[in-house]
């Protein structure tokens, strides 16, 4: 996945909103609050990092081209990032990025989220 495909994908999710910041990242937040973080690593490629449920972090974490997200992972949160789509595909991606959108909604106060119509 490309940075603009991953852009326009988290376009594409209902009132989300874009920043760059951390250093150049792609930062796409839902009612203030993170989804998913996109940039590059040094050799050119595109990391995606995204919230996911308990099991989810608990299949991923192992698998390859997977890891902990740095610093989020190692308080406590339950964050993926995606480094290669050795076991990641991109539709896949696309799954999980929903997902991530959905969790991070859910954690949103109700008042929240009916000003933003979720």
């Amino acid at each position: 996945m490309t940075l603009d495909d991953y852009n326009s994908f988290c376009a594409s999710l209902p009132q989300t909103t874009h920043v760059v910041q951390w250093g150049g990242a792609d930062v796409w937040k839902v009612g203030g609050k993170v989804f998913t973080i996109a940039g590059r690593d040094r050799e050119g490629g595109v990391f995606v990092t995204l919230k996911c449920s308990e099991m989810a972090y608990d299949v991923l974490k192992d698998q390859p081209g997977c890891r902990p997200a740095p610093y989020l992972a190692s308080r406590g949160m339950k964050w993926i990032q995606r480094q290669t789509s050795q076991s990641m595909d991109d539709d896949a991606l696309k799954d999980y990025l929903g997902e991530s959108h959905r969790l991070v909604v859910l954690k949103l106060t109700k008042q929240t989220r009916k000003e933003l119509g979720l």
